[in-house]
This record gives structure tokens, C-alpha cells and sequence, in this order.
């Protein structure tokens, strides 16, 4: 039966100065959300005006 190789001999030497690009800070997501501040508000008012707007301002249209 083949013994498993040493752990240190394929040990990483840079791991430690490369652990940083792991962390949940940059991940995928975390960079998109950041990337439009307060987007997700806008979207939310834009879209309580136009329906409060459409609501309020209906006009009656004439029958034909």
C-alpha cells in the first residue's frame, strides 16, 4: 500500500500572502453589490412613484 505523500513537502510557501483573495470581502457578490450603491433603493422609490403616480392621476376615459 503506497504511503500518502508529506503534507509539507507540496506546502505553498505564498499561501499566507495569498489567503486575502479567499476572504468573503472579495468575493464575486460582495464586489457586485458594491458596485452600485444604493441601487437597490432607487429601484424601490422609482417604483412606489410610478405606481402612487398611476393611482392618483387616473383620468376617465371617454366611452366610444
Amino acid at each position: 500500500m503506497a504511503t500518502p505523500p508529506d503534507p509539507q513537502l507540496y506546502r505553498d510557501p505564498w499561501a499566507k500572502r495569498e489567503a486575502w483573495r479567499k476572504h468573503p470581502v472579495f468575493s464575486r457578490r460582495a464586489m457586485f453589490a458594491k458596485a452600485f450603491p444604493g441601487f437597490g433603493v432607487a429601484v424601490v422609490a422609482f417604483t412606489t412613484y410610478v405606481i402612487a403616480e398611476n393611482m392618483l392621476t387616473k383620468e376617465k376615459k371617454p366611452a366610444h
